[in-house]
This record gives C-alpha cells, sequence and structure tokens, in this order.
C-alpha cells in the first residue's frame, strides 16, 4: 500500500495555470468503476475544476470505462464520436480511463481511429492522473499511462462523493477467480486487500460527516486478505478504533464487525461476495451485526451444475441451494437479489431449466439479467458452442418474466408491514414525494417533509408497484 505524494505537486501546478475550468466525469460499469469516478472528480476538484453536466462547458471529458460487456465499448466508442466537435472546436481534452484501456486491441483502436484522445490510463495508474493531465496540457502532447502488472493499492487519493447519505468504500482491488466468461482479472489484476485500519479511518470519516449507509465494494469481498493470509500465515493485523482500543482484523468477517461499530453509521452493505468463499463466520457477522442489512448479493450466475463448471464458478447447483438454505437457518429473515447470465456457451434447454428452477426455489428480491458476450481474451470467447442469438434473446425474455412474477409476488408480502427506510430525497420525477429504501433494498416513495432527508424513519407500506412500494409516513 502506498500514500500518494507526488500528485500533490501536479495538483498546484494544474492550479496555477488552471482559469476556471471545467470537468465532466462519464462513468460506464459497476459500482468500483462509480468510487473510481469519484477519485477522478477528487483530483480534478483539487487541481481546480469545477464540475458541469454540460460537455459542451467542460475543458476536460473524462471517460472512466468497463470492459465486462460489449454495450460498454459501443457506448464508449458512441459517445467518442459526440465529444469530438468539443475537442476540434474548444480544444477539450479527451481523457479515457478504467478496466478497458487494460485491453491492447481496445487501445489500438482508439489509436488507429480516435486520434484526437489526449490521455489513456488504466486502474493501475489511475493515481497519476494529475500528472499526465499536467504534461497533457503543458506540452500538448498524448500519454498512455498504463501498466502491465498489478498495480498497488494507494492511500489518499482526494475523493468527491456524488451523495451526501450513502457511500462506497472499496475494501479490495483484483480477482483470483478466473470465470470463463469475465475479464475482470486480466484488467484489474490478483486480489489485493486494504489494510484494515485505512479501511476504518475512512467509514469512521464518512460517519463524521453525516453519511448514513456504507457499502463495502470488491470483486470478491469475502475474500478480503484471504491472499495476504496465504503468504504470511502469522499474519496478524489491528485496528487502533477511535476510542483507544486495538482489535485484531484478518478477514472480511471481523471486518463487519469492526465497522458495525462506528457510530453514526446505521446501515452496511456489501458487494460482492463469491459463494464458494461465504464462510460461516461471515454468515455469523451478518447474523450478528445489527447495522448489516438483511439482503444479501448471492451471484448465482447459472443454476446449471455443468454451465457453472464450465464458467469456473466452482459450486454446484446442489452447493448453492444449500448455501442459502443455511443462511436462511441462521438469519431467519434474510433475502436474496443475484446475478444470473443467459446464454452462456453451450447452455442447452435443460441447463436454462436448472437456472429457472434455483429462481423458483429462493425467490430473490432482485435479479440482475444479462445475455452472454463474448469478452476477447477470455477463456469462453474460444468456445465452439456459442449459443445463437435468437434462443439467448427467447430464454432471457422467459427468465425476465419469471423474475417479474416472483419480484411481484414478493413485494405484496410488504404490504401492511411497517418497514424502515432511509429517505435518500425528493423523486426525481415528483417534487411532492419523497424516495427511499427498505434493508432489502426495495424503493419505497411517499409523501414527506424535507426535515425527513438522511434519516431511516418507520413507513407503513400501502401497496406494491412493480418497481416501488407506496409508504405512508405517520408523524
Amino acid at each position: 500500500m502506498k500514500i500518494i505524494k507526488m500528485q500533490d505537486t501536479y495538483i498546484s501546478k494544474i492550479k496555477q495555470i488552471n482559469k476556471n475550468g471545467k470537468y465532466a466525469v462519464l462513468t460506464m460499469g459497476c459500482q468500483l468503476n462509480e468510487n473510481d469516478s469519484e477519485k477522478i472528480s477528487g483530483m480534478l476538484e483539487e487541481s481546480g475544476y469545477t464540475k458541469t453536466d454540460d460537455l459542451a462547458k467542460a475543458n476536460v471529458i473524462v471517460f472512466n470505462t468497463c470492459c465486462v460487456r460489449e454495450n460498454a465499448e459501443d457506448r464508449l466508442f458512441g459517445k467518442l464520436g459526440e465529444v469530438k466537435k468539443y475537442k476540434e472546436n474548444n480544444g477539450t481534452i479527451i481523457v479515457i480511463g478504467g478496466c478497458m484501456m487494460q485491453e491492447k486491441h481496445i487501445v489500438n483502436k482508439l489509436k488507429q481511429s480516435y486520434p484526437f484522445v489526449d490521455i489513456v490510463f488504466g486502474p493501475h495508474t489511475m493515481q497519476d492522473f494529475p500528472k499526465d493531465l499536467y504534461n497533457s496540457i503543458v506540452e500538448n502532447k498524448k500519454i498512455e499511462d498504463i501498466l502491465d502488472i498489478e498495480g498497488n493499492i494507494i492511500e489518499g487519493m482526494p475523493i468527491v462523493r456524488d451523495d451526501s447519505i450513502k457511500a462506497s468504500v472499496a475494501i479490495m482491488n483484483g480477482c483470483n477467480n478466473f470465470c470463463t466468461y469475465c475479464i475482470v482479472p486480466y484488467v484489474r489484476g490478483r486480489e489485493r486487500s486494504r489494510n484494515p485500519q485505512d479501511i476504518y479511518n475512512e467509514v469512521l470519516d464518512l460517519a463524521k460527516n453525516g453519511y448514513k449507509e456504507i457499502t463495502l465494494l470488491g470483486q470478491n469481498v469475502n475474500s478480503y486478505l484471504v491472499s495476504e493470509r496465504k503468504q504470511n500465515e502469522n499474519l496478524n493485523l489491528t485496528v487502533k478504533k477511535e476510542n483507544g482500543e486495538e482489535v485484531e482484523v484478518n478477514s472480511f468477517a471481523k471486518l463487519l464487525r469492526l465497522i458495525n461499530t462506528i457510530d453514526g453509521i446505521e446501515r452496511i452493505r456489501f458487494i460482492s461476495p463469491h459463494p464458494k468463499d461465504f464462510t460461516d463466520d461471515v454468515i455469523d457477522s451478518i447474523r450478528d451485526c445489527d447495522k448489516v442489512c438483511n439482503l444479501i448479493h448471492l451471484p448465482l450466475q447459472s443454476g446449471s451444475t455443468n454451465v457453472l463448471k464450465a464458467m469456473n464458478r466452482k459450486y454446484t447447483k446442489e452447493q448453492y441451494l444449500n448455501l442459502v438454505e443455511k443462511i436462511k437457518a441462521k438469519i431467519p429473515n434474510i433475502q436474496f437479489s443475484t446475478d444470473i447470465i443467459v446464454g452462456f456457451p453451450g447452455e442447452t434447454e435443460e441447463d436454462f431449466e436448472d437456472t429457472l428452477d434455483v429462481i423458483k426455489k429462493v425467490g430473490y428480491e432482485q435479479i440482475f439479467m444479462f445475455i452472454y458476450s463474448r469478452r476477447v481474451g477470455t477463456v469462453a470467447d474460444k468456445m465452439e458452442n456459442q449459443i445463437d442469438e435468437k434462443v439467448k434473446h427467447e430464454r432471457f425474455n422467459r427468465l425476465k418474466s419469471l423474475a417479474e412474477k416472483i419480484i411481484e409476488e414478493g413485494n405484496k408480502k410488504y404490504v401492511g408491514t411497517v418497514q424502515k427506510v432511509l429517505v435518500e430525497g425528493k423523486s426525481k420525477t415528483n417534487d411532492k414525494i419523497y424516495t427511499g429504501r427498505t434493508e432489502t433494498n426495495k424503493v419505497v416513495n411517499f409523501e414527506g417533509k424535507d426535515d425527513l432527508v438522511g434519516k431511516v424513519i418507520p413507513l407503513k407500506i400501502a401497496s406494491e408497484h412493480m418497481w416501488y412500494l407506496k409508504g405512508e409516513y405517520e408523524n
């Protein structure tokens, strides 16, 4: 782990030449990408830039990319075509960062088809963005700042949060699982965990600044510190708490218990865990920690043991269902959300029926559904038994129909109950309606007042609708 200092020099230099500059950051990807974008925004604002949503007014436009699905590439290249005119008319500095920049074929395409791009950097060199930006401004040259190996965990980067109530905190980076459909280990590198003291300090600071909900982030959060323990059997990490107490933290389960003790934080979420690493101590921590929300995101990907083996997921359909039952037995009110991929190479009709069977048995609160898309550099991309697009979409529509039916049925159990809702603000479509979320991440709309924003309040659920619940607040 490194605390970055060199950037301060370049931030100061940019400030001296920056004349009321504006910036825009467009995020394409997961919550880890969003967390990275907040750091990119932090570095830009420290350099004297102010945020704008109008790309035509931005002096610097940053695309923070994802490469998990093909449509992210299509979106990037479409937006680059749009901003080319700003480069030509205004001299706007165009920057592309994120995971996609670790893919050589993408960087080569940028050089050939989009030569107006000024700076390219990957997730391992994000901390050097102020240096790259300064050199681009002063020397007017193209900069490619990419490492082919894992970078260090960098602490101390400035950050500008997009929300004043909820915040994400990355606890680790990279992945060791090598699921055959996934490009992440190749672009984010192997697992590296942050020091628990740094995580504690960040969450403590968020609590002191009024944040109520924390989401712990990682490609595989429940393997936090596993790689470090393998390298050092005697790993002994202690965290000094604000009250002076020292606590040993050498696992994700213990990290959850530590964060649960921080005053001011009222809710803790985490994504994404891997079913194969969901150990008993993690289940016990979720059960014992009153601030950990009773919703677990437990990615399934497929309900077929054969497909799971081809995906290199390292669990079977039966093992997944047994894990769900074990968790439900220990935490009776627990709910689940999941990710599912439709149309993985070799998926038969019987395999797909197994996926539908798991969905019926678990009864998820939320299902994030994706049609399989080939990613260059992954094992699955080279598989010969690719599924016809028509079949993929037909299965996706059947999955969507079942998911909506289960979610609709699940929503009915909320009607007439009183739910604790963290109020996030006014509805985007009606300024008389306020919106918030239950512990199980259900959106609740209700009539309220400004002074409720940022508070966890009891709401009686009056009615259910497919994508939200309607609540009633009594003073």
